[in-house]
């Protein structure tokens, strides 16, 4: 089976890592997003597909725009069975979907027709969902849209980042996509049109996501953090300056409200713990923090430094 392999990201690297190893496809190139300036020093740098590409002797093809005539022609060029599509970051238009014979190919971080768009990952933790999965799929002109294919289902760790999660997936991805293409070829699967009845939408994170709201509860606030850990990262103010927070999970004492009267936000101290005042009468248990402009520290180091009094806010 002739392929053509389009990604950018580390998520891609275990798919096109397995698809080089498989017997029976060979990947005639692989298309990836162009080298940008990054650092200090604002040196161009690859993206993590192009390096194994290159490690691997592929061809390489980085078009400005994908929706160009010069990329149009160097697909209708190879005429590939097949195109493999993972987190490649342009849309792709209608006349290139339509050249494979067996379509392009996507591996969706979610369980279709749930969490369609840019970011299912940190949305489905930030919502609190314990299970996901991947869809794979035929891609159309809609967001995520298209008729799907296998589906591979994961649950959701307590305490699992976005990051985390998104490695596991990587590497859960990889041998769903080579299953797609074999029973593709053999016709020994059906494309399945998605319920939009059923769709929910993820969309590409922003700052201001990562502001924390506490009057949510605690468990919210955590799952926030963890589904938007490292970007946009959850933050809050205080004493006028934005600063960072990670969550160790929630407070470890329960709060008698009978004692207790604290505003959302408000910071108790207790021996080496801090925890923060949420909605519901909840606790969140913080584990570090980073002012802006400086590094990020424990809360024992950000509690000396700091010189904190219980009773003191996050805005």
């Amino acid at each position: 089976m002739r392929l053509v392999f389009c990604g950018t990201p580390e998520f891609a690297v275990p798919t096109l890592t397995r698809l080089l190893g498989e017997p029976g496809f060979h990947v005639e190139a692989v298309v990836t997003q162009p080298d940008r300036q990054r650092g200090r020093g604002l040196a161009s740098s690859f993206s993590p597909v192009k390096t194994l590409a290159v490690a691997n002797h592929l061809a390489v093809y980085q078009p400005e725009k994908i929706r160009s005539d010069e990329a149009f022609a160097f697909f209708e060029r190879i005429q590939p069975d097949a195109v493999v599509i993972l987190a490649y970051g342009q849309i792709i238009p209608a006349r290139l979907i339509a050249l494979p014979r067996l379509g392009w190919i996507n591996a969706h971080a979610s369980l279709l027709p749930r969490y369609r768009g840019a970011a299912p990952i940190a949305w489905a933790i930030a919502n609190g969902e314990t299970r996901t999965g991947l869809t794979t799929m035929q891609i159309d002109a809609g967001m995520d849209t298209g008729p799907t294919l296998l589906r591979k289902e994961l649950e959701i760790a307590a305490n699992e980042t976005a990051p985390q999660l998104s490695a596991r997936m990587a590497e859960a991805g990889a041998p769903l996509i080579v299953e797609t293409l074999r029973a593709l070829d053999e016709r020994r699967i059906t494309p399945q049109p998605q319920d939009p009845a059923l769709a929910s939408y993820a969309p590409m994170l922003k700052r201001e996501d990562g502001r924390i709201d506490w009057s949510m509860t605690a468990q919210r606030i955590y799952n926030r953090i963890r589904g938007f850990d490292t970007w946009p990262g959850a933050y809050s103010h205080f004493r006028g300056q934005r600063c960072h927070l990670w969550s160790r999970g929630l407070g470890t004492t329960p709060r008698d409200s009978s004692a207790i009267q604290a505003q959302p936000g408000t910071i108790e101290i207790r021996g080496d713990t801090l925890e923060v005042v949420c909605g519901g009468n909840t606790l969140l248990a913080l584990d570090a923090l980073q002012v802006e402009g400086r590094k990020r520290v424990s809360v024992r180091e950000f509690q000396n430094g700091a010189r904190l009094k219980t009773g003191e806010r996050f805005e």
